[in-house]
């Protein structure tokens, strides 16, 4: 009885997410169309504004949940991640270069189309002028908050970043030395931590749920107002992120070629089946155990590596995500007709760095840590709900990408020798004993 009206109570969680936001576009372009497509009546502008507030509650929870959401996933993920100590430097590095290089692309890609010049979209009064002109003296005084709550209500990512890292690598230490010392007192705090941010994303999934709402609702009105011209910049953004996601897989194969054993073209073929699934699912933790079976049986990695690559570096790589952040960040930007200096484009570097960290796990982690960019700079977040009605698509994109980080990132630490014979046949000597 209780399984049937579950079952009843919960059949619109079967329809998957983008299938949603694909009827909620329809819908939505239906509605505008029929509230004036361009050229509403007088009488309609307050029924049409109207529509946009499930949007703005949306965007508003998540603001609310993104910095407790990245400061328990970043602790989380230093007090969980089994990291070697030399292996876990190299995979450090490995990992900021490449995030760095991936928001690199991004922004030279965005700065060369400019996609969000190709579709004005019309600018909230005042929005325009809150765009910070930063001073990076101040930047670096900023970054240690005054109280340890103040970034909290504040949503100051930067000091978030700053407080979780402290956090995070004390409380590594301190697991070390308890666990040499035979104490387990750290697993009541690991505990702790981990149901903390596990009921966050509980949250943060319910509030996913209503996405398609708030899709429909800024859709409608922005098709009501403004008719179909926002949405060539959209398409623009697109091309754009498609061209230096692929920039990027190129990188990686560069990567490949020069500090590996393994050919490109055997390491695309045999991770054909991770980056299908990356695809299918938008989930680079779904993918994991594909990713890491790939990389053994059809590329032929030493475990070691596989592990560290797929399993732990997947926790701290989302090269992908911050790629297109960046972009975003720089899209809104343009749109808003108020170009983002250098400086300020290297706040939008870090903080795509460090807010990529320990998201991974996260459900629709660009959705949620894009609030923190939009807020680093000073751009209006309201602007994120057009964005997700190409999210569901890009998300898809940048996921396959973030896999190939990972499995990049084990070939590099597999080194430019291959698996010796005399390791696997002592191996498979062990098995039959």
């Amino acid at each position: 009885m209780i399984e049937a009206e579950s079952k009843t109570s919960h059949w619109w969680q079967r329809i998957p997410l983008y299938l949603q936001i694909a009827i909620a576009l329809i819908l939505a372009v239906s509605v505008g169309i029929l509230l004036g497509g361009g050229n509403p009546a007088a009488g309609n502008i307050a029924l049409i504004n109207n529509l946009a507030v499930p949007c703005d509650l949306v965007l508003k929870i998540l603001r609310a949940l993104a910095t407790p959401l990245i400061l328990l996933a970043v602790v989380h993920t230093f007090l969980t991640a089994n990291i070697p100590g030399t292996a876990g430097r190299r995979l450090f590095v490995l990992l900021l270069t490449n995030t760095t290089v991936a928001i690199l692309i991004g922004l030279l890609v965005a700065n060369i189309l400019q996609p969000g010049k190709w579709g004005q979209i019309r600018a909230p009064e005042g929005s325009a002028d809150n765009i910070k002109n930063l001073d990076p003296w101040a930047l670096l005084q900023n970054m240690v908050p005054s109280s340890v709550v103040e970034p909290l209500v504040n949503n100051n990512v930067l000091q978030i970043i700053v407080i979780a890292l402290s956090f995070g690598i004390v409380l590594r230490a301190l697991k070390k030395e308890q666990v040499a010392s035979n104490k387990i007192n750290y697993e009541a705090l690991e505990w702790v931590i981990g149901t903390l941010f596990d009921a966050v994303v509980r949250i943060l999934e319910w509030v996913i749920a209503l996405i398609p709402l708030a899709v429909f609702g800024i859709v409608a009105k922005t098709v009501a107002l403004e008719g179909f011209t926002p949405f060539k910049s959209l398409g623009a953004l697109i091309i754009a992120v498609l061209v230096a996601l692929f920039l990027q897989a190129c990188y990686y194969l560069i990567r490949v070629k020069i500090g590996s054993w393994v050919n490109p073209l055997q390491f695309l073929t045999g991770g054909f089946d991770a980056f299908m699934t990356a695809f299918s699912t938008s989930s680079s933790t779904v993918t994991m155990p594909i990713t890491f079976r790939v990389l053994q049986e059809k590329i032929g990695l030493r475990e070691s590596s596989a592990s560290l690559g797929a399993l732990v570096g997947s926790n701290f790589n989302n090269d992908g995500t911050a790629l297109y952040e960046a972009m975003a960040a720089l899209f809104i930007a343009q749109v808003l007709n108020r170009n983002l200096d250098l400086l300020q484009q290297l706040i939008v570097v870090l903080t795509s760095v460090f807010a990529s960290v320990g998201a991974a796990g996260i459900p629709n982690a660009g959705l949620v840590t894009m609030t923190l960019v939009f807020s680093s700079v000073g751009l209006p977040t309201q602007y994120i709900a057009l964005l997700i009605t190409v999210d569901w698509f890009l998300d898809r994109c940048r996921t396959a990408i973030n896999v190939m980080g990972d499995m990049t990132v084990s070939a590099l630490l597999d080194g430019k020798q291959k698996k010796p014979d005399v390791e696997m046949i002592g191996s498979e000597s062990e098995q039959l004993e």
